[in-house]
């Protein structure tokens, strides 16, 4: 028998992998914020099916809240094909008004069971081991675990068996439907079983978190990899990661598992925001750096060749009058001169003027038939 330390973090890794597996979709339809809406929009569902039942316990329950998901999606979908709001506001208008619903309904007429709106917006992961999966007196394990791990096989089929469907519908709505395919089935499918991952996940992490792990890792991930299959691995992986320091996080602080493990999700995104070779910030940075000083030197290229051979020569490709013809300060002058001889675009005659090599000759005539000049740009 494992542990309640070890299952919690197996728990809290299926549920990454769970929720990674379907956010990378959300992210690349940028639909991040339907997650939101579905995984506030449930409480209503819930509160409905408890009235029912009077069993908290009831999988009526869970039935109940992944029909008010998709609930929630259908509302969204009607109110953007109006044309009257965008999709950011028909989200922000259906799910608060079923989840104020629900937290009315939670407080008039079931104050006194636990089915409080702090359950549902943080859950409680270190209780999820306490709850066993017990079928003729043996012990299966955590209830929790059997219920991620069933929906986490779902979503991997989905992903395995409709991934082409899946990748054309999302990149290219209009080939997929040339194609034959019918990417609203795809949507439909995708939205409830993100409803199903939400209502599995909740009750453990609470709806926070869910949200976190379904869209801080594929968010990340977007920014390392531009390859579906391999922005799935990485979402998944991130996932993971995020889940398990968040848990020692937790362990450190004496904090929060679900807030921690939201925290951690947030700092590997950032990570992979400032240090993504791509897109990274730094990178970004660097990038147009170096572009500035190729700019500045096809410049000092085009206004040397521009004057070679003219009378005014001597003076307009002289190093210290650059200053004044390209309306640049002269330490940065001199420093476009320095990277452009060691380029070998041009070279010294005597100690002042300059004369464009082969090289530094081909640069300016390509970029003169290439039209981006743009003489006096710094």
């Amino acid at each position: 028998m494992l542990s309640p330390e070890v299952e919690i973090q197996i728990i809290a890794a299926v549920v990454a992998a769970a929720c990674a597996l379907l956010g990378v979709f959300l992210v690349l339809r940028r639909m991040a914020l339907m997650s939101d809406a579905i995984s506030h929009s449930i409480l209503f569902g819930i509160v409905l099916a408890f009235f029912v039942v009077e069993d908290i316990t009831s999988p009526f329950l869970i039935l109940a809240a992944t029909a008010t998901g998709m609930l929630a999606v259908i509302l969204v979908e009607l109110l953007n094909r109006t044309r009257l709001v965008k999709e950011d506001a028909s989200i922000a208008l259906v799910f608060p008004l079923l989840f104020s619903i629900g937290v009315i309904l939670i407080a008039r007429y079931a104050g006194n069971v636990h089915l409080d709106v702090d359950a549902v917006l943080l859950g409680e992961l270190a209780f999820a081991p306490f709850n066993r999966l017990v079928i003729d007196g043996a012990d299966y394990g955590a209830r929790m675990l059997w219920v991620m791990s069933v929906i986490l096989a779902l979503n991997a089929a989905f992903v395995a068996l409709c991934y082409k469907e899946l990748k054309l519908s999302t990149f290219d709505t209009l080939l997929a439907h040339a194609l034959g395919f019918s990417p609203a089935v795809i949507h439909y499918v995708l939205m409830a079983l993100v409803s199903v991952t939400t209502v599995g996940a909740f009750d453990a992490v609470g709806s926070i978190l869910v949200v976190a792990l379904m869209i801080a890792p594929p968010a990340a991930a977007y920014l390392l990899t531009d390859r579906l299959s391999r922005m799935i691995f990485l979402s998944v992986a991130i996932g993971i990661a995020s889940a398990l320091s968040g848990y020692w996080l937790a362990r450190v602080l004496d904090a929060s598992i679900a807030g921690s493990m939201a925290t951690m999700s947030g700092v590997l995104f950032v990570l992979a925001w400032l240090c993504a070779a791509e897109r990274g910030l730094i990178a970004l940075a660097a990038r147009r750096r170096r572009q500035r000083w190729e700019f500045a030197q096809m410049v000092l290229a085009v206004h040397l060749h521009n004057h070679e051979k003219t009378a005014a020569a001597a003076i307009e490709n002289c190093v210290e009058h650059l200053g004044v013809g390209l309306r640049w300060r002269p330490d940065f002058a001199r420093e476009v001169v320095k990277r452009a001889e060691k380029r070998g675009l041009v070279q010294r005659e005597g100690e002042e003027s300059l004369q464009l090599t082969k090289a530094g000759r081909g640069l300016a005539h390509e970029t003169m038939t290439a039209g981006v000049l743009v003489e006096g740009a710094p």
